[in-house]
């Protein structure tokens, strides 16, 4: 495939999106940044499938099309026009760019056309058409920027379809959407009868890598939030400020490197992040005694505890090591728990009381995690690799959820779960739980949209 087009509509940001890579070529406003042609390899399973060609820009179609009129040939043999340039020297020097622009396109077996959306319509656009028509080859043409509120989309259309070029399709460099990146593939099929299950392939191996990519992210939040809430600190009390801070250092520090993990996922290693520091309040975690997955933690029944009583209004401070229970339930609630109460809720009580404390992130700091770390995995789905803003996560919003998914309130008792403790081992149920949470963080990041690929019978 052939990306040719006026210099500065956005070529080499077109291919950078279909690579999925945004070091491949040089990008600048200043236009002609691209002078020779080069070539872009699609892979999949190590088989290359398609090669990309970037191209110089056409700069001077005008008086190409001149020159190309008054030289003999059959009024219908555009092809032979085109050699006759590419055979002349002097020819070829006057019009150097176009010349590898026209090499290229008698080499490829479709070409892509992009148009800046931007702009009006052009009589040079039209010169340009005319030459590459010439040149015999399908043409698809891409309009680029159509996010663009200065986009002309509709004028272009209508333009196009007095040249009788109707295979268009809108695009947007900057802002990456898979599904009009695959109706991009489409439109190629319906042009490439004889690639038609070439491209087929292509487009699976598109939509399960992107699948994989995005179950990836979602996995590598899921780690960041179960080692996040099982972290835990238990120190004395004396040393609790510089324990606390050196837990929040830590929190930030996983944090950042699931930020990168999501970056390379993408293939934006490179890009400048400006997310916000992470507002981490308090440092004494207090466990919910009617939590069932407290209870369960500590070998409690859950239906003979409730029924104690203790639902009425108790409370259990983890942090204090106290109870705090009316005084009409705490018979019933002895009744009720029994030993196993004491026995759980013991050991932290005891340590309370020779002056240690508990240390760990708070719930409303894990949600905002979780909502920042799949905000970003949402924006990167989303953007483009010609992008060259610095990427900055949609500001939090609304209401999270009354409670954390249970995977998370199980990590919290289960401090070997966490890669930020120093007693740690990664066992079958921490793999469970960060499986369970990735799927539960998955409601938060809608699938892109895939349209259906329309197989043919074969005899």
């Amino acid at each position: 495939m052939a990306v040719v087009g006026h210099t500065n509509a956005g070529k080499t940001s077109l291919v950078r999106t279909l690579l999925r890579s945004n070091d491949f070529g040089e990008i600048d406003d200043r236009g002609g940044t691209t002078r020779a042609v080069h070539p872009a390899p699609l892979t999949a399973d190590g088989e290359t499938l398609i090669v990309l060609h970037d191209s110089p820009g056409l700069e001077n179609a005008a008086e190409l099309l001149d020159w190309l009129e008054h030289r003999r040939g059959g009024r219908h043999d555009g092809p032979a026009r085109i050699r006759g340039l590419l055979d002349d020297p002097r020819a070829r020097a006057r019009f150097d760019q176009e010349a590898h622009v026209l090499e290229l396109m008698s080499r490829i077996n479709v070409a892509l056309y992009v148009l800046d959306a931007r702009e009006p319509v052009l009589e040079k656009y039209r010169d340009e058409l005319a030459i590459l028509g010439d040149c015999a080859r399908p043409i698809v043409v891409v309009l680029n920027f159509t996010a663009s509120p200065e986009s002309r989309a509709q004028e272009w259309r209508t333009a196009l379809a007095g040249l009788a070029l109707h295979t268009v399709v809108d695009f947007d460099a900057a802002v990456r959407d898979p599904a009009t990146e695959w109706r991009l593939y489409l439109k190629l099929r319906a042009q490439l009868d004889d690639f038609a299950p070439l491209l087929d392939t292509w487009l699976d191996h598109r939509r399960r890598e992107e699948a994989q990519r995005r179950q990836a992210g979602l996995t590598a939040i899921a780690e960041l939030l179960i080692d996040a809430a099982a972290c835990r600190r238990i120190v004395p009390a004396r040393e609790s400020e510089q324990a606390l801070e050196e837990l929040h250092n830590a929190i930030r520090r996983r944090e950042q490197g699931c930020v990168e993990t999501l970056l390379d996922l993408y293939r934006f290693g490179d890009t400048e992040y400006r997310g916000e520091s992470l507002p981490l309040s308090g440092g004494e975690w207090r466990d919910d005694p009617f939590d069932p997955e407290t209870l369960r933690y500590y070998g409690i029944r859950t239906t003979g505890y409730l029924s104690a009583g203790v639902g009425s209004g108790a409370a259990f401070d983890l942090t204090t090591g106290g109870l705090s229970l009316g005084a009409g339930t705490v018979a019933g609630t002895l009744a009720g728990a029994g030993a196993s109460l004491i026995h759980g809720f013991g050991p932290r009580a005891y340590s309370r009381l020779r002056g240690y404390r508990h240390l760990g992130i708070d719930d409303a700091a894990l949600q905002l995690l979780a909502r920042r770390q799949t905000d970003l995995l949402a924006a990167l789905i989303r953007r483009g690799h010609a992008s060259r803003n610095a990427l900055i996560p949609a500001a939090t919003s609304g209401a999270e959820a009354a409670r954390l998914p249970r995977a998370l309130r199980r990590a919290r008792h289960h401090s070997t779960w966490s890669t930020l403790n120093r007693e740690r081992h990664h066992d079958a149920a921490r793999a469970k739980a960060v499986g369970t949470l990735s799927r539960a963080l998955g409601r938060r990041v809608p699938e892109p949209e895939a349209p259906t690929t329309e197989r043919r019978e074969t005899r």
